[in-house]
């Protein structure tokens, strides 16, 4: 089959209005998605937490250090994933042997020794760096003939990344903090398996794209790469760099979701609900659970009607998948309305970036397809503003926490839901659409690899992430909490204003690419 032929089969049978193959990523990504950030709710408050709470009791900047390593880990792995991809094994087995990969490391966390905590996380970071680059490379490749489409393709993408977020840190998180770490961890890696192995049987959806790296080497030799003067590469390789940039300064600021965020949560926030407010909050936990997951469901029965009878295997796969986690879910509704009193467990806020991306990715893409489309730079530079505004909430919020004070003051949950909105709004401005534009403004020949480079950065923000989290404790003693958060409140905000008035450089230099 050739790769034109293969390509045009990709985009026959179409899921509300993206070729079904997309979908088959779409949950590929959301299972992978789903192991990540379950375990990444866990583990700082799992770190932290006192020994006589089944935790190691360890120290909040030795936690979060760790954290950021982990983090920068699984960004910068890649660089090398996308090269063996590239030149030896092609997409789709980097994809497959990454996702078996951190099968292992989820299955050594459980555990829970501190060598085999280390074995799990190495696992984690080398099976990311296959498998990271090359999902998202594998979109670039398929949409190659469509370049319209793939900003809303990512997107559509980037909400299977969600998705996975979404119940990854709402039952790895609830299992964790509730039942036991060791099932938290567990269940992280229950789903990574399952997930490779529903991709490993609907593979053929995506004809030979992928397939191994001499196919790719033929479908990049298809783009009339030598047709690009040299200067305008340079050009544009120069706006993947200045994007790159102020994509660390978003991420060091985001990732504290994982980190400072996390411990705003457990030790600042009232969980505790009483009377009608705790009953409120079961039906709105119980509806939140739902409905996103009654809307995923939706999607995979879409994604059934069309690929079924040649995918059988791995749609029963998926199937299974989904049965398991509703069980789980209608387990968890239960227990939390025979349980007397309350507590909202401090992983849960997680949920709601997650649960905002479901919503509004979908606004967003056709907002990205419509006229109102807005340039590169400027998308950036909402993006930024909007997360520097979330994190203004949080020092708004916090600024009744007066430093050194023996009694902790508990704040309104309110302040990390309206942080969370706004973090999201911004990332949903920022983050798939700097995947798009490095797969418009590289050439096809280096696209493994400048996706790799794309991660670096960001791994770079996640290292600062948790470095700047675990100055938290240090800040609000000295300072106060509302100061920490006032950090991650003007400077993204600056940063946001500055790329934005560099547009008209920024248009110039990409010479046409929109």
């Amino acid at each position: 089959m050739s790769s034109e032929t293969a390509n045009q089969d990709f985009f026959k049978s179409s899921v509300l209005g993206h070729p079904a193959g997309l979908f088959v990523l779409f949950f590929t990504e959301m299972w992978e998605r789903f192991s990540y950030y379950g375990m990444r709710a866990l583990l700082v408050i799992f770190l932290i937490s006192t020994f006589d709470k089944g935790g190691w009791g360890w120290t909040t900047e030795r936690a979060l250090g760790l954290y950021g390593t982990y983090t920068m880990g699984v960004y910068l792995t890649p660089v090398i994933g996308g090269l063996i991809a590239d030149k030896l094994i092609g997409y789709r087995w980097a994809v497959i042997i990454g996702a078996f990969i951190m099968t292992l490391g989820h299955a050594s966390m459980a555990f829970e020794t501190e060598m085999f905590l280390y074995i799990g996380l190495g696992c984690l970071i080398i099976g990311n760096g296959l498998f990271k680059p090359n999902m998202t490379s594998m979109i670039s490749n398929l949409y190659k003939d469509h370049p319209e489409k793939k900003d809303g393709a990512y997107s559509i993408f980037y909400m299977g990344v969600n998705a996975g977020a979404f119940l990854g840190i709402m039952l790895c998180g609830y299992i964790g903090e509730k039942v036991s770490w060791s099932w938290g961890f567990g269940l992280a890696g229950i789903f990574m398996f399952l997930g490779m192995l529903q991709f490993y049987f609907t593979q053929n959806i995506f004809g030979n794209v992928g397939l191994s790296a001499k196919q790719t080497k033929d479908l990049k030799m298809e783009e009339k790469v030598d047709d690009t003067p040299k200067k305008v590469i340079f050009d544009r390789m120069i706006v993947v760099f200045i994007f790159s940039i102020f994509t660390v300064f978003f991420w060091a600021a985001f990732e504290q979701a994982g980190g400072s965020m996390t411990i705003f949560a457990d030790k600042y926030t009232q969980r505790v609900l009483e009377g009608n407010a705790g009953l409120t909050f079961k039906f709105v936990d119980a509806i939140l659970t739902i409905v996103p997951l009654g809307i995923i469901t939706y999607v995979l029965i879409k994604l059934f009607s069309k690929t079924f009878k040649k995918y059988s295997v791995g749609n029963i796969i998926l199937s299974s998948s989904f049965l398991i986690i509703w069980c789980i879910v209608i387990w968890k509704i239960n227990k939390e309305f025979s349980a007397t009193e309350t507590e909202v467990p401090a992983t849960w806020f997680g949920i709601l970036n997650s649960l905002f991306i479901i919503a509004f990715a979908p606004l967003f893409s056709k907002w990205w397809e419509s006229k109102y489309n807005l340039p590169g730079a400027v998308k950036f530079g909402l993006g930024l503003v909007l997360l520097g505004l979330g994190f203004g909430f949080l020092a708004y919020g916090s600024s009744s926490i007066m430093p050194g004070a023996t009694d902790v003051v508990r704040v309104s949950m309110v302040w990390l839901v309206l942080a969370y909105l706004f973090h999201t709004l911004g990332e949903l401005c920022l983050s798939p659409v700097g995947l798009s534009y490095v797969s418009k403004l590289v050439p096809a020949a280096w696209i493994g690899m400048m996706f790799g480079v794309y991660y670096l950065f960001i791994a770079m923000g996640n290292k600062l992430a948790g470095s700047m989290g675990g100055m938290i404790e240090k800040i609000t003693n000295e300072y106060s909490l509302s100061t920490f958060f006032l950090i991650f409140t003007i400077v993204p905000i600056v940063m946001g204003l500055f790329i934005s008035a560099l547009n008209p450089v920024i248009k110039k230099l990409m010479h046409g690419v929109k």
